[in-house]
């Protein structure tokens, strides 16, 4: 049973699916929908997301996407400040999608609630920047850099060493002394996998589970539902449902997604046939 996720100032009921809502501050994301930092814009599309039915907010300010440039940490820093400063009374959790540090330290100083890092707090002194305060982390698991994680992605076995990735990164968190009721773990998809790796995690999601952890899963707009059905970025809002309502009844609990009213409407009919 998943337990409430400790996640800041909040304490999140993941007994029921959280929906994540994208904020990306970044030049070149993937799907299209990067604000160039623009502050305003920003902080009004995470209020718009809240309307929607977003229960917390990842704000991103350096593309992840296959073969991005790396973005200095300060320029993150300068982008995300303003948006979490912004945003900070808006009444949902505030998560920030970093693998810095640096950026890490910066972001929970300025009041951020989550980090949600790709490299799962390997880099040095991350474990320690999350475990001295009360914010929320999400490991996730990805095999390369974002620089070069799917040139040739290859696993023995992908649903065996994703968890045993995400295990050990769990332990490796509790002992820097992050409480278990702070962390959720995210298999990466996308992020240096193949469609055939990717669909392999799908269909046997629920052996990833960590007990009472939150699953939290990301497949919206990326290219493994463009190679499903031909269509652009911002096109694959119907492959994102049908993927994301998949997850969920695999066992995730925490959804990122760029269309959150649409998630939210097909989250609710899953629910009212479960509560049934």
């Amino acid at each position: 049973m998943t337990q409430n996720f400790h996640c800041g100032r909040f304490v999140l009921n993941a007994e029921r699916p959280l929906i994540m809502g994208i904020v990306n501050l970044t030049d070149d994301s993937f799907s299209g929908d990067g604000l160039h930092g623009d502050t305003e814009a920003a902080i009004a599309l995470g209020l718009r997301l809240i309307e929607e039915g977003a229960q917390i907010l990842d704000l991103g300010a350096e593309s992840t996407r296959p073969g991005a440039p790396p973005v200095a940490a300060q320029q993150e820093v300068d982008r995300l400040l303003p948006v979490i400063e912004g945003l900070h009374g808006c009444g949902v959790a505030l998560s920030v999608d970093t693998f810095k540090p640096e950026v890490m330290r910066a972001a929970l100083a300025a009041g951020a609630d989550m980090i949600n890092d790709i490299n799962a707090l390997r880099a040095p002194g991350a474990l320690q920047i999350v475990a001295a305060g009360s914010a929320a982390v999400c490991l996730m698991h990805m095999q390369g850099s974002p620089g070069t994680m799917q040139d040739d992605p290859h696993y023995s076995d992908i649903v065996g060493e994703v968890a045993s990735f995400l295990g050990e990164r769990v332990a490796a968190a509790e002992a820097a002394g992050i409480s278990l009721n702070r962390i959720a773990v995210d298999p990466g998809f996308g992020f240096g996998k193949t469609l055939a790796h990717n669909i392999a995690l799908l269909r046997h999601l629920d052996e990833l589970l960590v007990p009472g952890l939150p699953l939290l899963v990301g497949m919206s707009r990326k290219s493994m539902l463009g190679l499903l059905t031909g269509r652009a970025a911002p096109q694959r809002v119907y492959a994102g449902i049908a993927a994301h309502v998949l997850a969920v009844l695999s066992g995730a609990r925490i959804v990122r997604v760029h269309d959150v009213a649409a998630t939210r409407d097909a989250l609710a009919v899953l629910q009212a046939v479960e509560d049934y």
